[in-house]
C-alpha cells in the first residue's frame, strides 16, 4: 500500500487523536493534495513547520496502529467478507433450481454481507 493511501486510512480511523491543528494540516497535506507552501500559507505556518506537523502526525497516526491495529484489521475484514461475498455468488450461481433451500441460504449470505458491510 503506498505511504499517502496509508496515511489516509489511518487518518480516517485514528484522525480525532490529533490536535485540530494538526488533523487540518494532515487532511490538506492527504486529502486535498495541497504542498508545504500552500498550506503554511494557507495556515500562516513556515514551510517547516508544515513539515513538522506532518511528521509529528504520522508518527502519532503510526504508533497507534501499531498499538491498536484497527486499520488492519479493518483491511482483513474487508479482504475476508469480499472472498464470502464471491463464494455466495458463485453458490447462488450454481445453485440455481436444484436445490431451493442451498439457493436461498447464499442469497441470505449475501445479504447479510451487504449489511456488514455498509456498516463498517
Amino acid at each position: 500500500m503506498s505511504k499517502n493511501l496509508e496515511m489516509s486510512l489511518l487518518l480516517d480511523f485514528y484522525g480525532q487523536m490529533l490536535t485540530p491543528k494538526q488533523r487540518d494540516v494532515m487532511e490538506l497535506y492527504y486529502y486535498e493534495d495541497l504542498s508545504l507552501a500552500e498550506i503554511a500559507e494557507h495556515e500562516n505556518i513556515t514551510r517547516q513547520g508544515v513539515h513538522d506537523f506532518i511528521k509529528r502526525s504520522e508518527q502519532i497516526l503510526s504508533d497507534l496502529e501499531n498499538k491498536l491495529m484497527l486499520a488492519e484489521k479493518f483491511s482483513r475484514l474487508s479482504s475476508s467478507l469480499a472472498e464470502i461475498s464471491s463464494i455466495a455468488d458463485r453458490i447462488c450461481a450454481e445453485s440455481g433450481q436444484k436445490s431451493k433451500k442451498i439457493y436461498n441460504d447464499s442469497c441470505r449470505i449475501k445479504e447479510i454481507i451487504s449489511i456488514t458491510q455498509n456498516f463498517i
